[in-house]
């Protein structure tokens, strides 16, 4: 079975978005894309200030990343983006097509503490309970792959190809 052309890790800011996308997309031969590079100036500096970001802030921001995605050639592209809500994974969907999600799931306290040993990136603890706040768990009807930030890197991206290229009878 073929990945599908578009695939989403999602989740807080720190629970290792980025890194599981990027192995994920080497893994599949696909194209990686780090939708944090694509917000404007405005919302790096608000939440460099430690504030969240509006839906009105977002929906710009998750336009630019769909553009951005459906312009790349290679397939499968993997995305890293927050994805917090379920109105912006159903615009992802609307704008995207065949999209699936991972969905890096972690403990407040083991994300505050990889926040923490990144030093300069824009989104940093203070960010976090408002993230926490926002987020919005996939629910069962959006078929998206669950996977805990406990596992390393590499077990977090083998168990995620294996769901989203074997489907059927694997938990997700």
């Amino acid at each position: 079975m073929a990945a599908p052309d578009f695939i989403v890790v999602m989740g807080v800011s720190g629970c290792g978005k980025s890194a599981v996308a990027e192995g994920l997309a080497t893994a599949l031969a696909g194209t990686f894309i780090e939708a944090d590079r694509l917000h404007s100036a405005d919302n790096v500096e608000r939440m460099r200030q430690g504030i969240g970001l509006t839906d009105e802030m977002r929906w710009p921001w998750l336009a630019t990343v769909c553009e951005t995605a459906r312009a790349e050639p290679k397939r499968p592209v993997v995305i890293a983006c927050s994805a917090l809500k379920r109105s912006y994974r159903d615009f992802l969907r609307e704008r995207l097509g065949a999209v699936r999600f991972v969905f890096l799931d972690g403990s407040r306290e083991v994300i505050a503490e990889r926040m923490r040993a990144r030093p300069g990136h824009f989104a940093t603890v203070s960010l976090l309970d408002s993230q926490i706040a926002t987020l919005e768990p996939p629910a069962p009807d959006e078929d998206a792959v669950r996977l805990s930030i406990t596992l390393s890197l590499s077990d977090i991206v083998a168990e995620a190809c294996k769901s989203l290229l074997h489907p059927q009878g694997l938990p997700g």
